[in-house]
Protein backbone atom coordinates (compact mmCIF):
# COMPACT_ATOMS: atom_id res chain seq x y z
CA UNK A 1 0.00 0.00 0.00
CA UNK A 2 1.57 3.34 -1.05
CA UNK A 3 2.47 5.65 1.55
CA UNK A 4 1.24 9.62 1.71
CA UNK A 5 4.00 11.51 0.39
CA UNK A 6 5.17 14.19 2.41
CA UNK A 7 7.33 16.12 0.87
CA UNK A 8 5.56 19.42 0.95
CA UNK A 9 5.62 21.44 4.29
CA UNK A 10 1.52 21.62 4.32
CA UNK A 11 1.52 17.77 4.98
CA UNK A 12 5.14 17.14 7.06
CA UNK A 13 3.03 18.13 10.41
CA UNK A 14 -0.35 17.38 9.66
CA UNK A 15 -2.23 14.25 11.29
CA UNK A 16 -4.80 13.55 8.58
CA UNK A 17 -1.62 13.23 6.04
CA UNK A 18 -0.02 10.28 7.78
CA UNK A 19 -3.23 8.64 8.79
CA UNK A 20 -4.42 8.40 5.38
CA UNK A 21 -1.12 6.41 4.61
CA UNK A 22 -3.23 3.50 6.92
CA UNK A 23 -7.17 4.60 6.48
CA UNK A 24 -6.90 6.01 2.89
CA UNK A 25 -7.34 2.23 1.59
CA UNK A 26 -11.27 1.43 1.72
CA UNK A 27 -10.92 -2.10 2.25
CA UNK A 28 -9.20 -1.12 5.60
CA UNK A 29 -11.81 0.75 6.58
CA UNK A 30 -14.62 -1.70 5.74
CA UNK A 31 -12.25 -4.59 7.62
CA UNK A 32 -12.37 -2.09 10.71
CA UNK A 33 -16.45 -2.09 9.83
CA UNK A 34 -16.34 -5.20 10.19
CA UNK A 35 -13.90 -6.56 13.51
CA UNK A 36 -16.57 -3.54 15.30
CA UNK A 37 -18.97 -6.20 13.89
CA UNK A 38 -17.42 -8.78 15.75
CA UNK A 39 -15.82 -10.21 12.80
CA UNK A 40 -12.15 -11.88 13.97
CA UNK A 41 -10.99 -14.30 11.26
CA UNK A 42 -9.56 -13.90 8.32
CA UNK A 43 -12.24 -16.37 6.42
CA UNK A 44 -14.83 -14.08 7.98
CA UNK A 45 -13.53 -11.17 6.48
CA UNK A 46 -12.89 -12.60 3.52
CA UNK A 47 -16.52 -13.87 3.04
CA UNK A 48 -18.25 -10.13 4.34
CA UNK A 49 -16.17 -8.40 1.74
CA UNK A 50 -15.37 -10.51 -1.00
CA UNK A 51 -12.18 -9.17 -1.03
CA UNK A 52 -8.92 -11.42 -2.43
CA UNK A 53 -7.32 -13.47 -0.51
CA UNK A 54 -3.50 -11.10 -1.04
CA UNK A 55 -5.26 -7.91 -0.77
CA UNK A 56 -6.94 -9.61 2.54
CA UNK A 57 -4.02 -10.70 3.65
CA UNK A 58 -1.66 -7.54 3.22
CA UNK A 59 -4.37 -5.33 4.91
CA UNK A 60 -4.48 -7.21 8.07
CA UNK A 61 -0.70 -7.00 8.34
CA UNK A 62 -0.82 -3.05 7.71
CA UNK A 63 -3.73 -3.37 10.12
CA UNK A 64 -1.63 -4.95 12.67
CA UNK A 65 1.98 -3.21 12.16
CA UNK A 66 0.12 -0.11 12.30
CA UNK A 67 -1.35 -1.11 16.08
CA UNK A 68 -4.68 -1.11 15.50
CA UNK A 69 -5.57 -4.75 15.29
CA UNK A 70 -4.26 -7.18 17.36
CA UNK A 71 -2.98 -11.20 15.70
CA UNK A 72 -3.69 -13.56 17.88
CA UNK A 73 -3.32 -17.07 16.89
CA UNK A 74 -6.65 -19.58 18.46
CA UNK A 75 -5.64 -23.02 16.90
CA UNK A 76 -1.79 -24.62 16.84
CA UNK A 77 -3.29 -27.41 14.54
CA UNK A 78 -3.76 -25.91 12.05
CA UNK A 79 -2.58 -22.89 12.64
CA UNK A 80 -5.33 -20.31 12.83
CA UNK A 81 -5.23 -16.93 14.13
CA UNK A 82 -8.38 -14.17 14.76
CA UNK A 83 -7.76 -10.21 14.54
CA UNK A 84 -8.67 -8.38 17.40
CA UNK A 85 -9.47 -4.18 18.02
CA UNK A 86 -6.90 -2.63 19.90
CA UNK A 87 -7.69 0.52 22.38
CA UNK A 88 -6.40 2.45 19.02
CA UNK A 89 -8.97 0.36 16.55
CA UNK A 90 -11.70 0.84 19.20
CA UNK A 91 -11.40 4.68 18.61
CA UNK A 92 -11.60 4.54 15.04
CA UNK A 93 -15.97 3.64 15.50
CA UNK A 94 -16.68 7.21 15.84
CA UNK A 95 -15.11 8.45 12.53
CA UNK A 96 -16.81 5.08 10.51
CA UNK A 97 -20.22 6.01 12.01
CA UNK A 98 -19.69 9.87 10.64
CA UNK A 99 -18.48 8.31 7.67
CA UNK A 100 -21.51 6.39 7.48
CA UNK A 101 -23.64 9.67 8.61
CA UNK A 102 -22.27 11.94 5.65
CA UNK A 103 -22.91 8.69 2.85
CA UNK A 104 -26.31 8.98 4.53
CA UNK A 105 -26.81 12.86 4.13
CA UNK A 106 -24.58 13.64 0.98
CA UNK A 107 -24.55 10.74 -1.28
CA UNK A 108 -28.15 9.02 -0.77
CA UNK A 109 -29.05 6.34 -2.89
CA UNK A 110 -31.64 3.43 -3.08
CA UNK A 111 -29.70 0.59 -1.32
CA UNK A 112 -29.42 2.64 1.69
CA UNK A 113 -32.72 1.75 2.23
CA UNK A 114 -32.14 -1.43 3.01
CA UNK A 115 -29.44 -0.75 5.32
CA UNK A 116 -29.08 -1.87 9.16
CA UNK A 117 -29.64 0.63 11.87
CA UNK A 118 -27.29 1.23 14.60
CA UNK A 119 -28.97 1.16 18.32
CA UNK A 120 -27.77 2.30 21.70
CA UNK A 121 -27.51 -1.49 23.79
CA UNK A 122 -29.56 0.09 26.53
CA UNK A 123 -32.06 2.34 25.31
CA UNK A 124 -32.70 0.81 21.51
CA UNK A 125 -32.76 3.88 20.47
CA UNK A 126 -31.20 4.79 17.13
CA UNK A 127 -27.50 6.19 16.87
CA UNK A 128 -27.33 9.44 15.52
CA UNK A 129 -23.45 10.80 15.68
CA UNK A 130 -22.11 14.09 15.65
CA UNK A 131 -19.09 14.91 16.51
CA UNK A 132 -18.64 17.93 19.51
CA UNK A 133 -15.88 20.10 20.71
CA UNK A 134 -15.21 18.71 23.87
CA UNK A 135 -14.14 22.17 25.03
CA UNK A 136 -17.21 24.65 23.72
CA UNK A 137 -19.53 21.92 23.53
CA UNK A 138 -20.19 23.22 19.84
CA UNK A 139 -20.77 20.82 16.97
CA UNK A 140 -17.97 20.69 14.68
CA UNK A 141 -18.72 21.69 11.27
CA UNK A 142 -20.84 24.69 12.84
CA UNK A 143 -18.47 27.64 13.28
CA UNK A 144 -15.49 28.80 10.93
CA UNK A 145 -12.49 27.13 12.26
CA UNK A 146 -8.40 28.29 11.36
CA UNK A 147 -5.95 27.09 12.54
CA UNK A 148 -2.11 27.99 14.26
CA UNK A 149 0.10 25.91 15.63
CA UNK A 150 1.67 24.93 19.19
Amino acid sequence: MAKVSLDRPSLIACPIAHNLSIFGDPWCLLILRDAHMGLTRFDEFHNSLGIAPSVLTKRLITLVEEGVLTKHRYSKQPPREEYLLTDAGQDILPILFMLREWGLTHRPCSEYDQRAIFVDSETSEEIQPVVIDKVTGVEIGKRAIHKKFK
